[in-house]
């Protein structure tokens, strides 16, 4: 297996939590970035965007905000009744 060389730009923090992740694990970071890779191309389902995981990943929760806006209306009709 060969090894290739590479120049990549990530924000400081982001370098430094993985600089403390591979210390605490007692392996080089180039091997806890290998292995973090590794991971990232096993994954069965690509990582939703940052903006999806905010909004988008709550569109199952339409429906059942739905369901309580039918609960509640029927319970306010229940009411005047």
């Amino acid at each position: 297996m060969g090894i290739v060389k590479i120049t990549v730009e990530i924000p400081d923090q982001l370098f430094r939590e993985a600089q403390a992740a591979a210390a605490l694990r007692g392996i080089p970071l180039k091997d806890f970035l290998a292995e973090a890779l590794r991971e990232r191309l096993r994954s069965k389902s690509p990582a939703a965007p940052r903006w999806m995981q905010a909004f988008g990943g709550l569109r199952d929760l339409h429906r059942e905000n739905k369901r309580l806006d039918r609960l509640i209306a029927q319970e306010f009709c229940s009411l005047d009744s």
